[in-house]
């Protein structure tokens, strides 16, 4: 028997999603502006007078998807999944802000002009784009939107905390997120360390590989 057509618009976009580190609750947010799709990934009781753990990921579909270890973005988002079902309750926000905001293609292209030993910065001025073009205003509204004022900031850059508490987020500390640290990476991340703002420890970057287990 064929199943009765419902309307789409009153089956709401959310749903329990299990996975390999604890059993989370997906929201999809939808941004009219920019037409692309956000997501709220929770689990436990937020509503508790301590703040929430929460972690702004943007979306890198090479580090996330593909394992790639040019970056330390796969490994971030094993972390921080991990470090919330340890604390029982938190958010991950994936955003989808690929090549901190440029894009696929243009991240790729800068990429390859990497390849050539231009440092990540450089790279994304040479093609004319901004260093870091992501922009937090749709992370403030879908934490509004989740009921989650106050949190702790699963991040080593600075400037996510600095634009959420612009947009009236209250970010009572900021927890590092080191993790994934190797010989491929090294120089991207010394570069958002020297010239970006990032704060990851020295020896961290210049002592010992870090992985999601750690």
């Amino acid at each position: 028997m064929t199943p009765p057509i419902v309307d789409r618009d009153d089956v709401p976009s959310e749903a329990k999603l299990p996975t390999v580190y604890g059993d989370f609750n997906i929201r999809v947010f939808h941004e009219a502006s920019t037409g692309l799709d956000h997501v709220a990934l929770t689990i436990g009781d937020m509503s508790g007078p301590d703040p929430v753990l929460v972690r702004l990921h943007s979306e890198c579909l090479t580090g996330d998807a593909f394992g790639s270890t040019r970056c330390d973005c796969g490994p971030q988002l094993e972390g921080s999944m991990k470090s919330i079902v340890e604390r029982g309750y938190g958010c991950v926000l994936y955003l989808r802000q690929e090549g901190r905001g440029i894009g696929l293609h243009a991240k790729i292209q800068a990429y390859h002009l990497q390849d050539q030993g231009v440092d990540t910065l450089d790279a994304n001025l040479m093609l004319g784009l901004p260093g870091d073009g992501r922009d937090y205003k749709m992370a403030a509204s879908m934490l509004e939107a989740l009921g989650i004022p106050r949190i702790e900031l699963l991040s080593n850059n600075p400037d996510k905390a600095e634009q959420l508490i612009s947009y009236g987020i209250d970010v009572v500390s900021r927890t590092p997120l080191v993790v994934g640290i190797g010989e491929q990476n090294r120089f991207y991340l010394e570069t958002k360390v020297e010239r970006m703002g990032h704060t990851i420890d020295e020896n961290d970057l210049n002592g010992r590989r870090l992985d999601p287990e750690e």
